[in-house]
């Protein structure tokens, strides 16, 4: 189970990083500004997910305290 929410963490970090860079190119271009905002909102729920699911790993692998 650790190793399953390990990679969905990791997976879910690399998904926030792809909507930062959209949203930076969508800023630098002069974009839609609701579309910025858009994917503002998106981060910040994916820099969520990502967090729990790392505080989950951390839980069930014992807090990373040797065996």
């Amino acid at each position: 189970m650790s190793t399953v929410t390990y990679i969905l963490a990791i997976i879910v970090m690399g998904i926030v990083a792809l909507v930062l860079i959209r949203g930076l190119f969508n800023m630098m271009k002069g974009g839609d500004a609701n579309i910025s905002n858009k994917l503002m909102q998106l981060r910040v729920l994916l820099q969520a997910v990502a967090v729990i699911l790392i505080m989950l790993t951390l839980w069930i692998t014992g807090g990373g305290r040797p065996s």
